[in-house]
C-alpha cells in the first residue's frame, strides 16, 4: 500500500477510535449530563493506550493491500488486532493503576466490541472509495521489471495505481499526443522510464504537460512506492549518487544510544537464560560454546560476529544451513528456532560493529561471492545490523538470486533509513519471532 493511503488509514483509525470512545460512553453512561465529564476522565488513559491499538493494527498486515479485498480474511485479522490490544491495555492498566484508576475495566471490553464493528464498517466503506480511488497512470518505457509492475497492479485490483496508457516504444508522434491521451485517459501520473530520461526530445515531450497539473515521476521511484524495494536491474551510479545519503549525524547519535541501552537492557535480561545455554552446548556436544566467524562491516571493514554455537564442530558443507542440515546438533536446533543463538551479538553491538537494525553482515566468504553483484558494496556504506528490512520482507537466502533479492531490499533501505522505519522494522522482526514460534 502507498505510504500516502497507509497515512490516510491510520488517521481513519484514530479517528474509529475515539468514535468508539464515544459511543462506549454514551451506551455506558446514558445520563447526558454526565456524557462530558465521562469522556473527559476516559480520553487521557485511552489516549495513552492508542499506540498499543496501532501496533496491533500494523502486527496483523491491517495496513496491506490484502487488509481491502477479503471480508473474511479483514474480519480475522480485527478481531486479532481487538485482542492483541485488549491484552496490551489491560496489561497497562495492571501495571500503572494510579493513571487507570478512574476508568471502569469493564468499560474497556465494551469499547473493544464497538471498536471491533466500527473498524470493519470503516475499512468496507474505505475499500469502496479506494476502487475508485486508484490513480491513473501513464507508463513510458519497458523492461522486464515495467512488465512485473504492470503484473501486479493488474493482479491486485486494490493498487493504488490503474494503467490507462503504457507506451512501450515512445515514438515522436506518441510522446506528441501525450496531452491529448492524458485528457482523453483523465490520466494524474506519467512514470518514465530511466532510459527514456536520456532523450531529449522525449524529456522535451514530458515538460510541455507540467501546466496540465500532472504528476511525473521516475520508474525507480514508482517501483519502490510499490514493492518497497530497489529496482536495482535498472539503476545506474548517478541514482546512488543523488538519493543514497551516507551521513546523518542526528539519526546516527539517537540511534546509537537506542542500540547501547538496548544491547545493556537485553544483556540484563537474559544473562541467566544465556548461562544456561552455555552449560546446555557443553554437555551435549564438543567444542567451544561460543562460534565465532569474520563478517563484513561498515566500509567493508572485517569484524568477529558472535553466536551460541548450533553446529557440530569440524563439519564441513555448504555456506548455507539446508533444511534439516545434520551438522545441527540437538540444543543448536532449539536455539536456532528461538533464535537464541543470537544473543551473543549483543557483545558486537556495544563494541559498535553492528546495530540493532541495518543490513544483515554476511560472513566475508560469502561477501566475496557477492561482490559480482552491481552495486553489492553499497550495502557496507552503513553500519550492519543484527534484524534488517531484508530480513523481514524476505525468507533467508539460499542461492544466489535470493541473495540478489535481498540486496534490493537492503538498497532500499539505505536510501530510506529512518528512526520510524527502524521502529517498524523491529516490530515486524519481534512479530516474525513469536509467529515462527506457532507455525
Amino acid at each position: 500500500m502507498g505510504t500516502l493511503k497507509k497515512g490516510l488509514f491510520l488517521v481513519g483509525d484514530i479517528l474509529v477510535f475515539y468514535a468508539a470512545l464515544a459511543t462506549m460512553i454514551i451506551v455506558r453512561y446514558q445520563n447526558p449530563s454526565t456524557l462530558g465529564l465521562g469522556f473527559l476522565v476516559h480520553f487521557p488513559p485511552f489516549t495513552s493506550i492508542l499506540l498499543i491499538w496501532g501496533l496491533a493494527f500494523y502486527w496483523n498486515n491491517l495496513y496491506e493491500y490484502r487488509s481491502f479485498g477479503n471480508r473474511a480474511w479483514l474480519f480475522r485479522a480485527l478481531f486479532r488486532s481487538i485482542v492483541i490490544g485488549t491484552m496490551g491495555s489491560i496489561m497497562a492498566f495492571y501495571l500503572f493503576p494510579k493513571f487507570f484508576e478512574f476508568t471502569p475495566r469493564a468499560n474497556l471490553f465494551l469499547f473493544a466490541g464497538i471498536f471491533l464493528i466500527f473498524s470493519y464498517f470503516w475499512r468496507m466503506l474505505a475499500l469502496h472509495f479506494s476502487k475508485s480511488g486508484a490513480l491513473n497512470v501513464i507508463i513510458i518505457g519497458d523492461s522486464p521489471l515495467t512488465d512485473d509492475v504492470a503484473k501486479y497492479i493488474e493482479e491486485n485490483k486494490n493498487s493504488d495505481y490503474k494503467i490507462v496508457e503504457w507506451i512501450k516504444i515512445p515514438t515522436k508522434e506518441k510522446l506528441d499526443s501525450l496531452a491529448e491521451i492524458i485528457h482523453l485517459k483523465n490520466a494524474e501520473l506519467v512514470v518514465m522510464q530511466h532510459s527514456i530520461s536520456k532523450d531529449f526530445s522525449a524529456v522535451r515531450s514530458v515538460y510541455k504537460l507540467l501546466p496540465l497539473e500532472i504528476s511525473v515521476v521516475s520508474f525507480s521511484d514508482f517501483y519502490e512506492s510499490i514493492f518497497e524495494k530497489a529496482p536495482l536491474k535498472e539503476l545506474e551510479e548517478n541514482w546512488f549518487i543523488e538519493n543514497i545519503s551516507t551521513r546523518r549525524p542526528a539519526y546516527d547519535m539517537i540511534k546509537r544510544a537506542e542500540d547501547i541501552f538496548g544491547a545493556l537492557l537485553v544483556g540484563a535480561i537474559f544473562i541467566l537464560p544465556a548461562l544456561l545455554i552455555a552449560v546446555l552446548i557443553r554437555l551435549s556436544s564438543k567444542g567451544p560454546v561460543i562460534y565465532t566467524q569474520d563478517r563484513t562491516g561498515k566500509n567493508g571493514k572485517k569484524f568477529t560476529i558472535y553466536k551460541f554455537r548450533t553446529m557440530r564442530t569440524n563439519t564441513g558443507g555448504p555456506a548455507w544451513t539446508e533444511k534439516n542440515d545434520s551438522r545441527i546438533t540437538k540444543v543448536g536446533a532449539l536455539l536456532r528456532y528461538t533464535h537464541l543463538d543470537e544473543l551473543p551479538q549483543i557483545i558486537n553491538i556495544l563494541k559498535n560493529d553492528i546495530s540493532f537494525v541495518g543490513p544483515r553482515p554476511e560472513s566475508t566468504e560469502l561477501s566475496a561471492q557477492y561482490e559480482k553483484f552491481p552495486y553489492y558494496d553499497i550495502r557496507h556504506v552503513i553500519k550492519p545490523g543484527l534484524t534488517g528490512w531484508a530480513q523481514v520482507c524476505f525468507r533467508p537466502s539460499a542461492s544466489f538470486e535470493e541473495a540478489y533479492e535481498k540486496l534490493c531490499y537492503d538498497v532500499y533501505y539505505i536510501k530510506n533509513r529512518s528512526l520510524f522505519l527502524d521502529f517498524l522494522i523491529f516490530v515486524r522482526t519481534v512479530k516474525y519471532l513469536f509467529t515462527s514460534y506457532t507455525k
